[in-house]
């Protein structure tokens, strides 16, 4: 059977181990040098009962899982970092591309505006052009 001491939940625990063994005459408080501040409280791993190997063993299978726990936590946000970094990234380059094509779709507004203008600049020409001969035709024809 194991037994556990049990620490009231309004407490801050700090909790170290030490994988290595460690001499019998060792005191508890130097065996485990590895804390969990970050941890829950709930996923903290409770203190061995010294006198049990068993204890002492599922209380370092209990620290490697908490080490596991927290590299895994810190993975996590770092991926959620990269995640909100690629996400601003990407709506940047929407942005640009949205803007590429708005300037693409005004281009080609302006260049057919140019196109009808230049049209009716050479009617409007033209148009001259037969008004001054017609005028000519009648200050001859005078």
């Amino acid at each position: 059977m194991i037994t556990t001491a049990r620490v009231p939940a309004d407490k801050p625990v700090r909790i170290a181990f030490s994988l290595n063994e460690s001499p019998d005459d060792a005191s508890p408080e130097n065996s485990f040098p590895l804390a969990f501040p970050e941890l829950d409280q709930q996923l903290q791993p409770l203190p061995p009962c010294h006198d049990s190997k068993e204890s002492m063993q599922v209380y370092k299978q209990h620290c490697k899982i908490a080490e596991e726990y927290h590299e895994v936590k810190k993975e996590i946000a770092l991926l959620e970092e990269r995640k909100k970094e690629l996400i601003a990234r990407l709506e940047q380059v929407e942005k640009e591309s949205m803007d590429a094509a708005q300037l693409a779709k005004e281009y080609a507004e302006l260049t057919e505006e140019n196109r009808t203008l230049k049209l009716a600049q050479t009617q409007c020409v033209e148009q001259l052009e037969k008004l001054r001969i017609q005028y000519q035709k009648r200050q001859g024809s005078s």
